[in-house]
């Protein structure tokens, strides 16, 4: 407090009596009381987790951007070489489904209720083990069957690739993706499009044939493949048919049925047409060949 403009006056300050000075600092509470803690959950060790949880997604990112998604060939219903295989990591399930006590009459334990048992487990895990020890030699119960799981899954993933790698030498097949891929590495040194990339257009073959094409209007066909035999949302397109199927493979298929396809035979007598007009229909159609 100064009296005046004296610039050697002595300068005394007064401190507000209403602020209290703090006494006592801030220090992070004693864990040592605490058998098995030796830090707060919040923010320090919640704080390290997501520093560990970030460092593996970033190197999962990288493993992922390292190669490019294997592209195959257009969907094809019809496609009889093509062995349908779920991500690596639905492979362990995939090859669960092909045990007799998770398929057939048992689907549902396989589909619905041993998943849910398992990944109910996993959730309820935090809940159930309760125990304040961090060591996993002392947990035994909770690390023996973390250790169990792990085996199941790591062998059935090997199981499922080497029974689809040996599927593949067997039945004499390329995977889609790598045809594809050598197909494209071919017409890029040869400078030209990929036949995979082209669309073509197929033309009916024997389309003024009247009595055939009269038969075709009238089966039952009609209503799912479409008069001019390109198909439907249900349906595949049935021109350049047959190069895939016989005029025999065809009969067989409007008498016994295909995939989601029943039966037809019956329903097309009921129709009007005799069995020698489904005999020129299925001639006809094995005709639908690419040019």
């Amino acid at each position: 407090m100064a009296h005046g403009n004296n610039q050697n006056e002595k300068v005394v300050y007064v401190g507000d009596s209403r602020v209290k000075k703090r006494e006592n600092k801030l220090l992070p509470m004693d864990y040592s009381a605490y058998p098995g803690k030796s830090e707060a959950f919040i923010p320090n060790f919640l704080l390290k987790e997501w520093m560990v949880g970030a460092i593996v997604l970033v190197g999962y990112m990288v493993l992922v951007i390292q190669e490019p998604a294997p592209l195959g060939y257009p969907a094809d219903p019809l496609t009889a070489g093509f062995i349908p295989m779920p991500d690596w990591y639905f492979l362990f399930m995939y090859q669960l489904l092909k045990y007799p006590y998770a398929s057939g009459d048992y689907k549902v334990f396989g589909t619905v209720i041993m998943p849910a048992l398992m990944f109910g487990a996993l959730l309820l895990a935090p809940f159930l083990d309760t125990g304040k020890e961090r060591r996993f030699y002392r947990r035994p119960i909770a690390s023996s069957l973390m250790i169990v799981t792990l085996l199941a899954v790591s062998y059935l993933t090997v199981v499922s690739w080497s029974h689809y790698q040996h599927e593949l030498k067997a039945k004499g097949i390329v995977p889609e993706h790598l045809k594809r891929e050598e197909e494209l590495k071919e017409a890029k040194l040869a400078g030209k499009e990929p036949a995979s990339t082209k669309k073509t257009e197929l033309a009916i073959v024997d389309k003024d044939n009247a009595a055939n094409t009269n038969i075709y209007q009238k089966s039952t066909c009609v209503s799912c493949h479409a008069s001019d035999l390109k198909g439907g949302p249900a349906a595949p397109s049935l021109r350049g048919v047959g190069d895939k199927h016989s005029k025999e493979e065809i009969l067989n298929i409007i008498k016994n049925g295909q995939g989601n396809m029943p039966a037809m035979y019956d329903a097309n007598i009921a129709k009007g047409l005799t069995a020698a007009d489904i005999d020129a229909m299925a001639d006809w159609l094995s005709k639908q060949k690419k040019e």
